[in-house]
């Protein structure tokens, strides 16, 4: 029988493996996940409770329907313009989008306030001072042994 090769693994490949493993590595996965279903919320709100309210208070007007045709046949919607092959500004889509990132950002920014408020009360809860440095502690001996020597 002839003996089997062994296959050489590739050096990057434990430096790709260490990568992976890092905390940071995986917080990051973990905020893009979290991310993601963050804004289907912030769309549904968006789409499906302001811009209702929204429209009502100004007269009933869809923002996503908010079009302005340059170019090809009028349409009632912009999927129908879409499909007639128009060319639009779709002011209302642009509206939401603004709509959307206010509230991911306002969002965000209550989030990482209330994690600063975190981190300063664990910071500010005070521990057990740190000991000294060893030459210090050497430092008071040899003081405290002059100190107790007869002056000459």
């Amino acid at each position: 029988m002839a003996p089997i090769p062994q296959l050489r693994r590739p050096g990057w490949l434990g430096e790709f493996q260490a990568f992976i493993l890092r905390g940071n590595v995986v917080d990051l996965a973990v905020g893009i996940i979290i991310g993601a279903a963050f804004t289907a919320i912030v769309n549904s709100v968006v789409r499906d409770l302001f811009n209702p309210l929204i429209g009502l208070l100004i007269g009933g007007i869809d923002f996503s329907n908010v079009f302005i045709t340059l170019k090809g046949p009028a349409a009632p919607t912009v999927e129908a313009a879409k499909q007639a092959g128009a060319v639009t500004l779709n002011v209302g889509l642009f509206l939401n989008a603004v709509i959307q990132f206010a509230i991911v950002a306002f969002a965000v920014f209550w989030l990482v306030k209330g994690l600063n408020l975190l981190w300063r009360k664990q910071a500010a809860e005070p521990g057990p001072p740190p000991p000294p440095p060893r030459s210090e502690e050497l430092l008071a001996d040899i003081r405290d042994l002059l100190a107790r020597q007869p002056a000459k």
